[in-house]
C-alpha cells in the first residue's frame, strides 16, 4: 500500500498541473474578441487633430484616443479602433500600412481594419470619421 499514496499524489500533481495550463490558456485566448475596454470606439466625438497631419498612402496611430486613421488618397479618410480584438490592449505603433500590436504580436492593416497577423482575427471597428474645417473628427455623429 506504500505505492498507492504516491501515486495518488502523482495523480493529484498533474490535475493540478493540468487546471493551471489551462487557466493560462483560457488567460491567453487565441479567440478574438473586443477586449478589454468596455467600448473598443468613441461614444462622443473626438477632435483629433488636422487632416494634413495623416499622411497621404499612410496612417497615424491617435494612442490616446484609441484610434487609427489612413488617408488612402489625398482627401480620402478611414478611421478605426486602434484596440486589438485579441486581447484589448492598444495598437503601439503604425509602419507603413501595418499597425502594431505590443501584446501578443497581432498586426492590423490600418487601411482596412483587417487583422493580418495573429494570433487576432477579428478586424478592427470601424469608426465614423468626417473632416471639420481641416480638422478630423471621429466617433457617432462624424
Amino acid at each position: 500500500m506504500s505505492g498507492l499514496p504516491a501515486a495518488r499524489r502523482t495523480v493529484l500533481k498533474g490535475a493540478a498541473l493540468a487546471g493551471a495550463a489551462g487557466l493560462g490558456a483560457a488567460a491567453c485566448s487565441t479567440e478574438s474578441k473586443l477586449g478589454h475596454a468596455q467600448t473598443p470606439t468613441p461614444t462622443a466625438p473626438v477632435e483629433l487633430g488636422p487632416a494634413d497631419e495623416v499622411p497621404v498612402g499612410g496612417a497615424k496611430l491617435f494612442r490616446e484616443q484609441r484610434l487609427v486613421v489612413s488617408c488612402p488618397a489625398a482627401g480620402q479618410y478611414k478611421a478605426f479602433s486602434a484596440q486589438c480584438t485579441h486581447a484589448g490592449c492598444v495598437l503601439d505603433k503604425v509602419e507603413g500600412t501595418e499597425g502594431n500590436c505590443p501584446c501578443h504580436g497581432s498586426r492590423f492593416d490600418v487601411t482596412t481594419g483587417k487583422a493580418v497577423q495573429g494570433p487576432a482575427t477579428v478586424p478592427l471597428p470601424s469608426v465614423p470619421l468626417k473632416l471639420e474645417n481641416g480638422n478630423l473628427v471621429a466617433g457617432p455623429e462624424a
